[in-house]
């Protein structure tokens, strides 16, 4: 900080395992990644390189090495993992993530319907030569999740081998988590706080109303993901109660 205020939350230091920010790459250049990471790198700790933008991406290996080289963790977003898998072409998935350059790897199922027991097995797979982050949830409309479903699906995938497990929102933050309205579904995130350790979660929370909930709910260090590139210094003053919405959130 460029000055000492006092009652600042303590925010861990990097390599953190609480707090962390991922940030979305939906199609940065190398020098937007530069730039981003100039400003922000101490503030970011993952980078999605947003559905199958990896697979399109000028300079690749490039931006990833960039990413590395700042100290944050790039990995590809979980659509590609999908279609990937629609096409049979598990063991390519592998070999090309590993061939980019990322040690993390998302598996999920928002749009492409994977029996369970099938998921486990790839998260197994792939946390022995990965860090794997998994997601919960779906980006379909009409398809409903019991609570209890994505309470006992989160359980399963820590156990496979996820480091953590994405709650499902979309970049729009309307699905998922959330309402139509973008508003929290505050019993379902209730119902699995209860269930799960909240540092083995990281909620996406594309919006600042939804970064203000989960900061009140959960603290300053909660995981937060699907940030736009330019919003994490805006989102870091939220964490430290240096913005209107959280100011007098950690005064004593």
């Amino acid at each position: 900080m460029n000055f000492n205020l006092p009652s600042i939350p303590e925010r861990p230091q990097k390599p953190r395992q609480s707090g962390l920010t991922m940030v979305m790459d939906k199609g940065l250049s190398i020098r937007e990644a530069e730039n981003m990471c100039d400003v922000a790198s101490e503030y970011i700790d993952i980078v999605k390189l947003g559905f199958g933008t990896g697979l399109l991406t000028p300079g690749l290996k490039e931006k990833i090495e960039l990413y590395k080289s700042a100290g944050l963790r790039p990995y590809f977003g979980g659509t590609m993992f999908e279609a990937f898998i629609a096409r049979d072409m598990f063991d390519d998935f592998r070999r090309f993530i590993s061939e980019s350059g990322v040690e993390t790897a998302e598996v999920s199922d928002g749009v492409l319907p994977i029996e369970h027991d099938k998921k486990y097995k790839y998260i197994q797979s792939l946390s022995k030569e990965f860090t794997v982050l998994s997601e919960v949830g779906t980006k379909l409309r009409g398809k409903e999740i019991s609570n209890q479903e994505w309470v006992s699906w989160m359980k399963s995938e820590l156990e496979a081998g996820a480091w953590k497990v994405i709650a499902e929102a979309r970049e729009s933050g309307n699905m998922g988590i959330y309402n139509d309205d973008g508003t929290a579904n505050s019993q379902l995130i209730l119902d699995i706080r209860k269930e799960i350790d909240a540092d083995r979660i990281l909620w996406e929370a594309p919006l600042k109303n939804q970064q203000v909930w989960f900061i009140k709910l959960l603290g300053s260090n909660v995981n937060l993901g699907n940030i736009a590139s330019n919003e994490v210094i805006a989102l870091e003053t939220l964490r430290l109660g240096l913005r209107g919405d959280t100011l007098l959130s950690f005064l004593s």
